[in-house]
């Protein structure tokens, strides 16, 4: 099935241009498959999948050695030494599904022609940010948003996919060269920022759903805070999973003053977004993200601060930089003039 849906996503790539078939590997059995054109590479390996897209200036391992979260008995001392970060959150691009207008929730849809050209633009936007550790949900969706981005960044380091499932992972995927990891950002994936799970609702027509359910029911279902579709998630359990991992993993990554990018789902980050902007259950279900649109907070002294989304007419005034941010792009400028 993932490999099936990885093919679905290539070829949405190769429509889109981004790749032909001059360069082209495919093995059996456990899975592997590469393509490689027009300065792009794609990476696929299963049993546990690894998905990588990036763009290939140098040649580069496709390892990555996992990084080390500083431990909770150190989190005061942290937060009162913290420098300042980062926090870029980004919606998938559109789906096949949002597409079709279907609810996706969980299951495992890759993106239209137009989703790649929102996660590109996307990756444009925050092309001047830095960024040294990316979250993605487990699903495609969310990876093939974060690596499109990356591959619009002015430092042009490439996102490596971080294996913990077991030793031998980490043992296997471990990079030995100091060099190429100055070169490559770690991307960590997580269940727990997976879109809520839709339950019976699950690949079934919106409008097509309203009609049978009537579209009262149907918007209870969708915006209500705490109660879930037939054999579903609620946008409060989603909360609970989402808003816990951001807390114990992510929240120690930007007080050890990492920047941070997370690629996710409409409700694990309308979830963040909640306990970031402290809203009640009230303000966050009338909470609207459009995809592939990225959302930059800056976190100091222990607290988030929304600097914007672009929808203005300029980056800059946009995201409204700070003063490390701006100093981070004039270097940027000075390295690649």
């Amino acid at each position: 099935m993932a490999a099936t849906v990885f093919h679905q996503a290539i070829g949405t790539l190769q429509s889109h241009g981004y790749f032909n078939n001059s360069s082209f590997q495919q093995e059996h059995g456990n899975t592997s498959l590469r393509l490689m054109s027009k300065g792009f590479r794609v990476d696929y390996r299963s049993k546990n999948r690894s998905f990588i897209v990036s763009q290939a200036s140098t040649s580069q391992t496709s390892m990555f050695s996992p990084i080390s979260s500083p431990s909770k008995n150190n989190t005061t001392d942290s937060r009162k030494k913290s420098n300042e970060a980062a926090l870029i959150l980004v919606r998938h691009g559109e789906s096949l599904w949002n597409e079709k207008n279907l609810f996706t929730g969980c299951v495992d849809v890759p993106l239209t022609r137009k989703g790649v050209e929102e996660a590109i633009e996307a990756g444009k936007r925050i092309s001047n940010i830095p960024v040294d550790v990316i979250y993605t949900s487990a699903l495609i969706r969310a990876q093939m948003t974060a690596m499109l981005a990356m591959a619009q960044h002015r430092h042009k380091k490439v996102p490596i996919v971080v294996h913990n499932e077991s030793e031998q992972a980490k043992s296997w995927s471990g990079i030995f060269s100091e060099e190429t990891k100055k070169q490559s950002i770690p991307v960590i994936t997580a269940w727990q920022l997976n879109e809520r799970m839709y339950g019976e609702l699950q690949g079934l027509n919106k409008q097509e759903t309203a009609d049978r359910y009537g579209k009262e029911q149907v918007h209870e279902w969708r915006r209500s805070y705490d109660i879930p579709p037939p054999n579903g998630e609620s946008l409060e359990m989603c909360a609970e999973r989402a808003v816990a991992y951001f807390k114990e993993h992510i929240e120690p990554q930007l007080l050890s003053g990492k920047n941070v990018m997370i690629a996710a789902h409409g409700n694990s980050l309308r979830s963040i977004i909640m306990y970031l902007d402290k809203l009640t259950s009230q303000e966050v279900i009338s909470l609207e993200l459009s995809t592939g649109i990225p959302m930059l907070y800056i976190f100091k002294e222990g607290k988030f601060m929304r600097r914007g989304s672009p929808v203005g007419p300029t980056e800059a005034g946009v995201y409204a930089y700070t003063k490390n941010l701006a100093l981070y792009r004039q270097k940027l400028d000075e390295m690649f003039q």
